[in-house]
């Protein structure tokens, strides 16, 4: 028996604000770790282009760069799963001790081979914790911030990413490459205090009827509420039927494919850009140094734009913001086809990073926030997944943009479309279930506003 979203939205109590502050905080923290291990095999590709033992083609690197994101694709679609039936705060914990002990592995790899192994390893690792991070971010957080506190949370890619770079700019020429990939294993140190504060899912506790455990959680967490009536609230165990039926029922199917385009064609802008911007820019005659300057700008702009979209989409609802920012970034990638000053291109760039980067994090937040709470994570974690055949494609168009010599305003094109695409996406969505229940109100985040005859009266 599918378990009811309404009464999810019901039973849960409130969160306090320190709970709230130490799961967005624990998250942040993994989607720092997440981020520095996707982009430092960007970091270290020129140093792995001269190592005079491995002696690899870029064929043979861009295999290897591979291995992680197919690792991920793996990873969204089955962690996300077993964290639905086993609890979110051990697979969190499991996920990043998986992806930073394949580090360490990567940074002592004899060959190639033995590389690109740690690093799919690791990629399994890195596609749950999204998932997880999400459901545990989007669970402790009130309605009326879910979606900028996601953003806040995901915020941390774009912040790991860049740390990735400063390490290789501090280190990389001093200390070598494995080097810079073993600090990757860092948040090995910080397992214990993950241990020790991160909370388990509340509604997982509930869901799985484990009710003396959910007081007693709810009790230490301050999360106000009417705690004794959490008895009322026990529930079928969930399984994976019931994972799917949401997922994919009626009145979610639509809606799922939707947000499956929508991420394909958000991740393929992401990737495409992060991968070709410096060499495109470059081509349009800006010396390197101002090439990499601008990928700076554009992670940077993401960062800050995600936490900024996620405030707007509290306050005015999220889908509509997020196809007004994509169509913002959409006008912006096409923009920069022609040429302008310095400072113009790189306030395209700065808004390109907003209407990409910035408002697939959001995204990712309302993906989580779509569906009934015994489905979050594979929720999440399938439309990741979705969005990893959409890294693979972006740097791949790219390249093949490239191949064919065509003036570099295409890849600006081909990018704005894909934006454009992700707005339609977006847009065709219809609202989540519970909205469209009889009788009941409403706004996006799930808050009643009136329900019956109360609304009726009103």
């Amino acid at each position: 028996m599918p378990i009811s979203s309404e009464n999810a939205h019901r039973r849960s109590p409130v969160p306090a604000p320190r709970t709230t502050y130490l799961v967005l905080f624990l998250c942040f923290c993994a989607i720092v770790a997440e981020g520095y291990d996707v982009g430092v095999m960007g970091t270290v590709v020129p140093a792995l282009m001269t190592d005079p033992n491995w002696r690899l083609t870029p064929v043979q690197i861009g295999a290897m760069g591979s291995a992680a994101l197919f690792g991920t694709l793996f990873g969204s679609y089955f962690i996300s799963v077993v964290s639905d039936l086993t609890g979110r705060k051990l697979l969190l914990i499991g996920c990043v001790a998986l992806f930073s002990l394949s580090m360490l592995a990567a940074a002592a790899a004899p060959t190639p081979i033995v590389f690109s192994v740690a690093r799919f390893v690791g990629g399994l690792g890195l596609g749950g914790v999204i998932s997880v991070a999400a459901a545990l971010t989007v669970e402790y957080s009130p309605s009326h911030r879910k979606n900028l506190n996601f953003a806040l949370m995901y915020s941390g890619y774009s912040f790991g990413a860049l740390l990735s770079a400063l390490v290789g700019i501090a280190f990389l020429k001093g200390f070598g490459w494995r080097f810079v990939v073993g600090v990757g294993a860092a948040p090995l140190l910080a397992l214990p205090l993950f241990m020790r504060l991160l909370p388990e899912s509340f509604e997982f506790l509930v869901a799985k009827g484990r009710l003396e455990d959910a007081r007693k959680l709810a009790r230490r967490l301050g999360m106000a509420g009417d705690i004794a009536a959490v008895r009322a609230t026990e529930a079928p165990k969930v399984s994976v039927k019931d994972v799917f039926a949401e997922v994919f029922s009626t009145h979610n199917r639509w809606a799922t494919l939707s947000l499956w385009l929508a991420q394909f064609a958000a991740v393929t802008v992401i990737y495409g850009l992060g991968t070709w911007l410096p060499q495109i820019m470059h081509k349009l005659g800006y010396d390197l140094g101002s090439s990499l300057s601008f990928l700076a700008v554009f992670m940077l702009s993401s960062a800050i734009g995600g936490i900024l979209i996620g405030r707007i989409a509290d306050r005015r609802g999220a889908r509509l913001t997020l196809v007004a920012c994509y169509v913002i970034g959409a006008v912006s990638i096409a923009a920069l086809a022609f040429k302008g000053s310095l400072p113009v291109n790189y306030a395209l760039v700065a808004c390109a990073g907003f209407g990409s980067i910035g408002v697939a994090m959001v995204q990712l937040g309302y993906i989580a926030n779509y569906y009934a709470a015994h489905a979050r994570a594979s929720a999440t974690g399938w439309a990741v997944g979705v969005g990893r055949f959409g890294a693979m494609s972006g740097p791949l168009i790219g390249g093949v943009l490239a191949a064919q010599h065509l003036d570099v305003a295409w890849n600006f094109y081909v990018f704005s479309a894909a934006a454009l695409l992700a707005a339609f996406a977006i847009f065709i969505t219809p609202a989540p279930a519970r909205l469209r229940l009889p009788g009941k109100v409403e706004n996006e985040e799930g808050v009643c506003l009136a329900s019956g005859a109360a609304s009726q009266g009103q």
